[in-house]
């Protein structure tokens, strides 16, 4: 049966090398990562409807797996915006799709950004959760460039066990996401 190569890393490389970071005793001390959570809002959808669905679209094809709409909470007039009014795209991947993601993210997707120097460390919540965001959505290879009709960004979120934000550090370097600071 196949396994994600991340997944398998993740028991045979990163266990052992978090349990001797941090002296873990058990096994199951050790964080993980539970869900990563991709979220774009497209602002302009209050004057053209067809933008969300066009976001729901390639946010299912980067994600594999089907997206939904999101809808807006409050009615706000200043921005011409009702209740209930779809304004933006979002996708929560666990197990097997989350590990496929973020080996997709690391090895093809973040090299393809601009000028690229690494992930700000300042994305961490203090609870052992990063986010961080990404300014295009054609820094995916499953996004045709001919066929995108508006370059939008997205947020990740990748959620983990981990109770300090020096521990999740350490899970997502162990996993291969390049942080600007390499040498801690």
């Amino acid at each position: 049966m196949y396994t994600p190569r991340l997944k398998e890393k993740y028991s045979k490389d990163v266990i052992p090398a978090l349990k001797e970071k941090f002296g873990y005793r058990n096994m199951m001390q050790v964080p993980k990562l539970t869900k990563i959570c991709i979220n774009q809002g497209v602002g302009a959808a209050v004057a053209d409807k067809k933008l969300v669905d066009q976001a729901v679209e390639e946010m299912s094809i980067i994600a594999g797996q089907k997206a939904v709409a999101t809808k807006s909470k409050k009615a706000i007039s200043n921005f011409k915006l009702r209740e209930n009014l779809p304004i933006g795209a979002r996708v929560t991947l666990r197990g097997d799709r989350m590990y496929e993601f973020l080996d997709r993210l690391v090895a093809i997707s973040l090299p393809r950004v601009r000028d690229f120097a690494g992930l700000n460390e300042k994305g961490f919540d203090g609870r052992g959760n990063y986010s961080m965001g990404v300014t295009e959505q054609i820094i995916f290879p499953e996004i045709v460039i001919d066929k995108v009709n508006r370059i939008n960004g997205m947020d990740i979120t990748f959620v983990t066990t981990a109770q300090t934000d020096e521990e999740c550090l350490s899970l997502l370097k162990e996993f291969g996401l390049p942080f600007k600071n390499q040498n801690k």
